[in-house]
């Protein structure tokens, strides 16, 4: 991987990292007090839980991909220890996608949001849960490259001891 690269790709995970430990900062603060004028006051708790924790879905993506970026760096990413991580990473979107629904799930009822607004939020968690079935895919295309180089490595092993 390029230094460039690699160094704005850091950069935006650190600007993503602040923004979203700024907006759990924000959330909280909503927690206590500041929605009380607000239509959603009689779902201010589920709706802000369920905001706090997928903002901590996007915190485990960033320090996964921070991990896997720097196992690319050293070049050991094509090793067992990378899919901890792509699991992780699976594992917060397919949380992330169940917290959009559940978020549609709280504002349905009643005449809090239009049914539209809760259409789209079934919309948004397929679309997360697609990402996961992506990564799943990445997932898989890690394992033939973990299996061809540790092939490859049996084989040059084997090539040093017939030379």
């Amino acid at each position: 991987m390029g230094k460039l690269t690699v160094l704005a790709l850091r950069a935006v995970m650190v600007a993503l990292h602040a923004g979203a430990v700024s907006a759990q900062a924000v959330m909280v603060a909503m927690l206590t007090g500041a929605m009380e004028e607000s239509i959603l006051v009689d779902r201010r708790t589920p709706v802000l839980v369920i905001m706090v924790l997928g903002v901590v879905t996007v915190q485990v993506v960033l320090v996964c991909v921070w991990r896997l970026v720097t196992m690319a760096q050293r070049g050991t990413v094509f090793s067992h220890a990378a899919f901890r991580y792509v699991h992780l990473v699976m594992g917060a979107f397919v949380a992330a996608s169940l917290l959009v629904l559940a978020l549609g799930a709280v504002l349905a009822p009643g005449v809090v949001v239009p049914p539209g607004v809760v259409a789209l939020l079934g919309g948004i968690s397929l679309a997360i849960f697609g990402n996961a079935l992506i990564v799943l895919v990445l997932r898989m295309l890690l394992a033939q490259a973990v299996a061809r180089d540790v092939e490859a490595s049996q084989l040059g092993a084997e090539l040093a001891e017939v030379i």
